[in-house]
């Protein structure tokens, strides 16, 4: 409901960087906006139904090299996911169709991959196939993401569950709070590093709706962050201001809901302002930037030293 194509290289010319899931929408149907219009039109009620209908078409393998090379004509970075069960059999199309990172996501991910299948997903023979950067999640420990970083992996994500979407916490009773997870997994990165001197990036991802929540985000040591809902709220969004999850649609236990988020304002406004709105929604670079100055910082790896304070509540 946010990363169409359009929108991948409306933001990319921004300078950021959406994920273009391979195994939804835009690659099931030929007209997805037709989809999509359906999925915000019917009620609440049928709306986790009718998801789990419309994910159920195959995958078409010749959608998915056209909405590659779609945003890779803009010239702008190309980066889209694929979950660990389809990662082998699909990731060759997007590479050659001229994909520039390929994302790894499932609800947890773990260096250990078990599969029904004979071999599994190795995502040390993985890295060495795609030949292009390869990202993986989610996770939240230090033991997981000294592990995934050990195969070769160029990113990691962080986060189990915190999404406005997302509903694996009440489902299923896993997740960390982002903060805590944050910070065990830069945590890794840092003995990572100190280990072998290659740097792998830390992406917060899900739980973050405001300015203060990507720079708290930072502060705990992210490279960079991941939203979903914050970007549905922009009038560039295929979804008009509804939004829904990976897990949404699961045929046989949903993990998330559509919800509606409603269209806030143009991207550009949502990122860089100028904004009227005093809630933190709007001009989330400005806000991180004005926090950096702060904590007396210029640049990234300074805010990650910023000193914490663990407390119930900021506003408190």
């Amino acid at each position: 409901a946010v990363a169409s194509p359009k929108f991948a290289i409306c933001l990319g010319k921004m300078g950021g960087l959406a994920v273009l899931n391979l195994e939804g929408i835009y690659t099931r149907y030929d007209d997805p906006d037709a989809v999509i219009q359906h999925i915000i039109e019917v009620p609440q009620e049928q709306a986790t139904q009718l998801l789990q209908k419309v994910y159920s078409l195959p995958i078409k393998e010749n959608l998915i090299g056209e909405r590659t090379e779609e945003i890779t004509k803009a010239g702008v970075t190309c980066a889209v996911s694929l979950t660990p069960a389809n990662a082998k059999r699909l990731s060759p199309i997007a590479v050659e169709a001229g994909a520039d990172i390929l994302f790894i996501q499932s609800t947890v991910t773990t260096a250990r991959h078990i599969s029904k299948s004979e071999t599994g997903l190795d995502l040390s023979e993985l890295c060495k196939q795609v030949r292009i950067p390869v990202v993986v999640g989610n996770t939240v420990t230090y033991g997981a993401s000294l592990e995934l970083m050990g195969t070769g992996v160029h990113g990691v994500l962080v986060g189990v569950g915190p999404g406005a979407i997302c509903t694996t916490r009440e489902v299923e009773g896993i997740g960390v709070p982002q903060v805590t997870a944050t910070l065990d997994c830069t945590a890794a990165r840092e003995e990572y590093f100190h280990r072998t001197g290659r740097y792998v990036p830390i992406i917060t991802d899900g739980g973050m709706r405001t300015g203060g929540d990507v720079c708290k985000a930072i502060a705990s040591g992210a490279d960079a962050v991941m939203l979903g809902t914050t970007f549905a709220q922009a009038e560039e969004a295929p979804g008009m201001g509804y939004n829904w999850g990976m897990a949404s649609f699961h045929p046989a236990l949903p993990r998330g809901t559509r919800i509606n988020v409603g269209s806030k304002g143009p991207l550009h406004q949502i990122l860089f302002g100028p904004t009227s709105m005093t809630d933190g929604t709007q001009n989330l670079a400005g806000a991180l930037r004005a926090a950096m100055g702060m904590c007396g910082t210029f640049n990234i790896p300074g805010m990650q030293q910023a000193a914490l304070v663990i407390a119930p509540a900021i506003k408190t």
